[in-house]
């Protein structure tokens, strides 16, 4: 029982920061595709990321499709990574750079352990 209650709240949490990241994405996109084009980073893949963030994201948080679900985020996890924080000589790039891949890594285990389940 307490590894349940652990794993939906842990769940939830990486969740919510899809969820609201998809959110923030349609509440305001100029910023958003601006930083995709200082990243020549093409601003038609925003709906595209909204759906992913929102879709595998609600996906998560509610236990559905786990390892698709949370196979999806950690690949785009890992893209967002190369995409977008490659200048590690910077420090706050190399820490975002480093936080994407760790986040990939967490929903690798979960997509791993909803393939095994």
């Amino acid at each position: 029982m307490p590894f349940t209650i652990v794993t939906i709240v842990g769940r939830t949490l990486l969740a919510l920061l899809f969820i609201l990241a998809g959110a923030a994405k349609i509440a305001g996109r100029q910023p958003f595709l601006d930083h995709m084009a200082a990243h020549h980073i093409p601003g038609v893949l925003l709906p595209l990321v909204i759906a992913l963030e929102l879709g595998a994201g609600l996906a998560l948080l509610f236990g559905w499709q786990l390892s698709f679900a949370a196979g999806a985020l950690a690949l785009f996890c890992t893209a967002t990574a190369l995409g977008f924080h490659l200048n590690l000589a910077d420090k706050a790039e190399r820490t975002l750079f480093v936080k994407d891949l760790a986040i990939a890594g967490a929903l690798m285990v979960i997509a791993a352990g909803a393939w095994r389940a």
